[in-house]
């Protein structure tokens, strides 16, 4: 199954040259979370036990669950793979069209995935996957209704990773015995380098997946940076506040393009175009990078701009 993803910069600089890009094809904070200097511990001592459960501790109270539900493991992108060879059966159906990712890892192990266009289509399978708020569209579901899914599916897969500034999505506060929820780092704090992420489960499964991890799976300046980012709620309530701010007003800046705005996250929006290659050259002469999806010829998305420069570059690329 193919894996189609953002980020891929390369290809970009391949056909129109090295310079100075704004990515914005992968709804990564472009405004990260300033890291401070390092203690010398994380960089050259092993992973402690002490340093992971003070990020689980921060993690925890930043999600809104118990510390006992909550492991730190090495990405989102970790677990979704090592998650189809835990969970038992055969049939799974995932949310389409979502975050690839999860198709192709079910697949790669076996499981027979069905794409399902709503919640109602997934009752029955035996591992469902929603991704909440929806990559690429936005699409959202209140945390009662997805419970209700839980009830009626074997698992039930929650991917959280653009669910940062909306607490009021999560599922994680009254997690259901059945289901699972992946967080991502990278992503709301800008700082996807740092390969973290977090899955929320019974104790029993995290067991399993803590071993299925192996020891040190996560690196020890990735539980000092997080550990203290995660704590740094005056950053974050800013970072909401400017996203929720700037997503509108890339949307106003589409629509005057002659796009239609489809949706989207606080991280990213989702626009119908007359014609997506077009619209993506359009940008990337201007070295600024957008998303494409392949069962599309009209969608394009593209991630906020991080400060006046990167805006100045944008509003001049869909004026051009």
């Amino acid at each position: 199954m193919p894996r189609d993803h953002g980020g891929n910069l390369d290809a970009a600089v391949a056909r129109y040259g090295a310079g100075d890009w704004i990515d914005l094809s992968t709804g990564i904070n472009r405004r990260p979370w300033p890291v401070p200097p390092l203690s010398q511990a994380a960089w050259r001592a092993l992973p402690t036990a002490a340093a992971e459960a003070a990020l689980v501790r921060s993690a925890a109270g930043w999600i809104g669950c118990a510390p006992g539900r909550v492991l730190a493991v090495a990405g989102a992108t970790a677990a979704i793979q090592m998650l189809p060879r835990l969970l038992p059966g055969r049939r799974a159906a995932v949310l389409t069209p979502s975050y690839n990712e999860h198709a192709a890892s079910l697949a790669a192990a076996g499981w027979q995935v069905s794409p399902a266009p709503d919640l109602a289509a997934m009752a029955g399978a035996d591992l469902a996957v929603v991704v909440n708020p929806n990559n690429p569209d936005g699409r959202e579901w209140p945390p009662e209704v997805l419970a209700d899914l839980a009830a009626r599916v074997g698992w039930l897969v929650v991917d959280e990773s653009f669910a940062d500034p909306r607490p009021d999505l999560s599922l994680a506060p009254a997690l259901p015995g059945n289901a699972v929820v992946l967080r991502s780092f990278g992503k709301f704090w800008g700082l996807a380098g740092l390969r973290l992420g977090f899955v929320l489960a019974v104790p029993d499964l995290l067991a399993r997946l803590r071993e299925a991890a192996g020891p040190w799976s996560v690196s020890g300046p990735a539980l000092e940076i997080a550990t203290a980012a995660m704590s740094d709620r005056a950053w974050a309530d800013e970072a909401v506040t400017y996203h929720g701010e700037a997503s509108l007003n890339l949307d106003r800046l589409a629509s005057r393009a002659g796009w239609q705005p489809l949706g989207g996250t606080h991280l990213f929006r989702l626009y119908h175009t007359p014609d997506a290659g077009a619209a993506q050259d359009r940008l990337a002469r201007a070295h600024i990078w957008s998303r494409r999806f392949p069962y599309s010829d009209r969608w394009l998305r593209l991630g906020i701009p991080g400060h006046a420069g990167e805006w100045d570059r944008v509003r001049a690329a869909l004026r051009s």
